[in-house]
């Protein structure tokens, strides 16, 4: 796999090694993205898209919230996956019981503990705190393994986070979640907030962190986090969820392995096909340029560039082969020469050298009136025409 990835080695100095499981959250938060709604039936699919892309936990839903998410629960837990079925509970009575009822035997269990989020619900940090240790003796009494998820974790007083993230583990949460909410933590808040996690729960206590991408650096902050001692990673496909969405699992996976040596479960060579899947059931588009997922990743139209083509490594930085995609040369405005005679070989047309130029004219010419690609067949009426 190391062939296939070309970033040189600037890189080593600050390679980690070891691994990372990731927590695949679409199914929940990522539904939450605006206008986006996925059913019961739907939810399956995408879950047995995620198995099989290598996920190694599925959250599959908040069954409180609806009898659709519920019946997604239920139909995800039977569906033999070999993924880890995880559901999501806030501190309370009502959701804690429907875990149960569900037999759902691992849980992210949420609360708010920043003072902001408090006054906004109007609770005081000690009635929280009860509500948090009451949750944990629940959980761990009725035999699930609980997550404790501290919203808006990276806004809390330090002071009152260490209380609420030791007495966590202390009334039985087995593993505990640094969550990001609004996105505000830098990569270097988020790994000083990590390793002092690390340290207050112990070494037998697994650290996730859940970011979103408000300021653009969820993927950094996630990376952030597993340098601190992070060992799960939670997001979505195609990093969509509320507002400017979650950290994009394909996207930290890559860098992980790519840039830091730090392997994952994930199928690269299946990201881009899930990718397609999800947004699809979705209905929502991705940017071109998006990284690992954008369609014109592999695609050339300068010139430049096109002169290169045949030697992927100087102008790509992981081969398309890693994702499994192809490679392609399109015409426009930027197009050059070289251009000209990959698309003419591409397309078996007998263009000679010596009308190379003429063509290209023509291309360029065409791509600025249309503002935009001048297509295969557009191009082979060109040279049909005599450019």
């Amino acid at each position: 796999m190391s062939d296939l990835i070309w970033t040189g080695a600037l890189n080593d100095a600050f390679r980690l090694g070891g691994s990372v499981g990731l927590y695949d959250t679409t199914l929940r938060d990522g539904e939450q993205t605006v206008g986006v709604v996925l059913g019961p039936e739907q939810k399956l699919e995408i879950a047995r898209a995620l198995d099989e892309l290598g996920i190694d936990r599925i959250e599959a839903g908040f069954p409180r919230v609806s009898d659709d998410d519920r019946h997604a629960v239920e139909l995800i837990s039977a569906a033999g996956l070999r993924a880890e079925i995880w559901g999501f509970s806030r501190a309370v009575p009502a959701d804690l019981e429907a875990l149960v009822e569900l037999g759902v035997g691992a849980s992210v269990i949420e609360s708010p503990i920043s003072d902001l989020k408090l006054d906004a619900i109007g609770v005081s940090r000690e009635t929280m705190l009860g509500r948090i240790g009451d949750a944990m003796r629940f959980a761990d009494g009725h035999g699930i393994r609980a997550a404790f998820f501290g919203v808006d974790s990276t806004r809390a007083d330090l002071s009152f986070y260490e209380q609420v993230y030791r007495g966590a583990v202390e009334a039985g949460a087995k593993e505990v979640v640094v969550v990001d909410t609004l996105g505000i933590a830098s990569p270097e808040a988020v790994a000083e907030l990590v390793g002092r996690t690390v340290e207050w729960v112990g070494p037998d206590v697994p650290v996730h962190f859940h970011g979103h991408n408000d300021f653009g650096v969820a993927t950094a902050a996630a990376v952030a986090a597993v340098r601190a001692g992070a060992t799960w990673v939670q997001g979505t496909i195609n990093g969509m969820g509320e507002r400017a969405g979650n950290a994009d699992l394909g996207e930290v996976a890559l860098a992980l392995r790519a840039l830091y040596g730090v392997e994952s479960n994930l199928r690269l060579d299946r990201v881009r096909a899930v990718s397609e899947r999800v947004r699809e059931l979705s209905g929502y588009a991705l940017a071109p340029w998006k990284p690992l997922t954008g369609e014109t990743l592999f695609r050339r139209e300068s010139g430049a560039v096109a002169s290169q083509f045949h030697d992927p490594p100087s102008i790509e930085p992981y081969s398309s082969e890693l994702v499994a995609t192809e490679r392609g040369i399109v015409l426009g405005k930027k197009s050059g020469l070289d251009s000209i005679r990959i698309k003419a070989e591409e397309l078996e047309l007998d263009v000679p050298e010596e009308r190379r130029g003429e063509l290209l004219s023509a291309v360029k010419r065409l791509g600025t009136e249309k503002r935009g690609l001048v297509t295969d067949d557009e191009f082979r009426a060109l040279v049909a025409e005599g450019g």
